[in-house]
């Protein structure tokens, strides 16, 4: 094991106590844990461990992505991982590709592949590895093509150490079996009870272009199957100015609707994107001061997404008022189900002195202590920081109306728009589901109209959100279903 460091600035590095650090180590019962205590004042960089074990290029390997987004599956070692920074370095400029993975922090290269916090092999050698200091740093599992070796790398980059002070910075279990492995993995993360969702939302069918008209006819469209209908983006002028309801779109206000679904006996649905501002809003020109700022002092953009979009401050006290602001103003209106959106935003740079995952943690348990008991949907969000903080999970990127979306989008990186993808990673995240959240596999859509999936395509998507999901929602009209579609979505319920 191997610790890097920085005293009074410098690099340094130590594989046991030295005069800077102490080490506490422990092995019991597949669980391997490591715990230091500065005796200076130091800055924390990684901890590397080697473990010994036969990689094999036929074997098949769980990579689990950064990010709900983050194409997830079981990889053989020839396998490459889309690299964003081999993309056009002024397409991945204007777009902002590298801000919504883990390109801004982890140095990809052809010769290694990795996933995150949770990990298994299946083949000739097998094993299944996951992360118990999920509170403090991410675990990166790295495989690297010319050894034979697995690379666990404890994520710990910015994090200060006082003198004295004491951190994890390894907690994880190792089984060289991987029934082993997944068993002890659900007894550490037992069943956990949420009510399953079948629900509308409206984002894929009219994505931005709602009004009170199209959400009446839709929700007027709904049966007692349902149990949330969920209004999604294009309610607001622009994201960030969440306290403006667009006057032409809603001239009534969210409220009558709210009124309306309830009565149907529906959960009321939001969605929102708390940590992000665009820059057309009202809220990105009035409040720069907002902005979270790298350490040169620039802004941290978020994405292109809308009219290109920052990341807000969440150690500012005035961020977080507004934040606390916002969504009290909805639950107030009476919605009882949040989509929240882009949450990996806020740790694109860390808090000063926390790790990345300390910082997700952090933000994702100020949106559960201000939401309280009210349901939380996470989307793009860091999938080991979600435990504990929301009842459902995206765990894939969003479908597309295309299989696998534009073939030059295919090109640039790994939270792309994809039906394909999405279907993969609701197979292979399903290891998660009732565990960590209930899943979320994004929409089943049926309808022939604004579509360009095959018949079998759309039948598929639907059968599988059904088997390897704990969420069940569509955008379509379900009114407009002839006898065929009907029955495709009986046997999916």
């Amino acid at each position: 094991m191997i610790i890097r460091y920085l005293v009074d600035g410098k690099p340094r590095r130590v594989n046991d106590t030295n005069e800077d650090i102490e080490v506490f180590e422990q092995r019991k019962d597949n669980r391997h844990t490591v715990k230091i205590k500065a005796k200076k004042d130091l800055v924390l960089a990684d901890a590397t461990e080697v473990i010994p074990f036969a990689v094999n290029f036929k074997d098949l390997y769980f990579l689990n992505g950064y990010q709900s987004w983050t194409d997830t599956k079981e990889f053989k070692l020839v396998k490459r991982l889309r690299n964003v920074k081999k993309s056009p370095h002024l397409v991945v400029k204007m777009f902002g590709l590298d801000k919504y993975g883990d390109a801004t922090f982890y140095d990809y290269s052809i010769k290694k592949s990795h996933g995150y916090d949770v990990f298994y092999s299946k083949g000739r050698n097998e094993s299944f590895i996951y992360n118990l200091n999920y509170k403090v740093a991410y675990l990166i599992i790295e495989l690297i093509k010319d050894k034979k070796d697995l690379y666990l790398i404890s994520e710990l980059r910015g994090r200060t150490l006082k003198k004295g002070e004491e951190i994890a910075v390894f907690d994880y279990r190792f089984y060289d079996n991987y029934q082993q492995g997944l068993d002890a993995f659900n007894k550490d993360f037992p069943l956990i009870d949420r009510e399953k969702i079948f629900g509308y939302t409206s984002w894929y069918n009219y994505y931005q272009d709602i009004s009170e008209d199209i959400i009446m006819k839709d929700l007027d469209a709904l049966d007692d199957r349902f149990n949330v209908f969920q209004i999604d983006d294009g309610y607001e002028t622009f994201v960030g100015d969440w306290l403006d309801i667009d006057p032409k779109k809603f001239p009534n206000g969210l409220k009558p609707i709210v009124d309306k679904i309830h009565e149907k006996g529906y959960k009321a649905g939001i969605w929102l994107a708390p940590f992000s501002v665009e820059t057309k809003s009202k809220m990105f020109k009035e409040h720069k001061d907002w902005i979270k700022k790298d350490n040169k002092g620039k802004m941290v953009l978020g994405g292109a997404n809308w009219s290109r979009f920052y990341a807000l401050d969440i150690d500012n006290p005035e961020v977080r008022a507004w934040i606390k602001k916002f969504l009290t103003y909805y639950m107030d209106l009476g919605f009882d189900f949040f989509k929240l959106d882009f949450l990996y935003s806020s740790s694109i740079v860390p808090s000063p002195g926390k790790t990345r995952c300390e910082t997700q943690e952090a933000a994702y348990q100020l949106l559960r202590d201000i939401l309280k008991d009210k349901l939380i949907l996470g989307c793009g969000a860091n999938v080991i920081n979600s435990y504990q903080k929301f009842d459902y999970l995206r765990i894939g990127p969003d479908v597309s109306l295309a299989f696998d979306d534009l073939w030059v989008m295919r090109l640039f990186h790994r939270e792309r728009i994809s039906t394909k993808v999405t279907l993969q990673n609701t197979i292979y995240r399903s290891i998660f589901n009732k565990r960590l959240f209930y899943n979320d596999p994004d929409v089943f859509l049926l309808r022939d109209n604004n579509i360009k999936l095959s018949k079998e395509q759309r039948q598929a998507l639907t059968m599988i959100n059904a088997l390897f999901g704990g969420v069940l929602m569509t955008s379509d009209n379900i009114k407009e279903y002839d006898d065929e579609k009907k029955a495709i979505l009986g046997d999916a319920l």
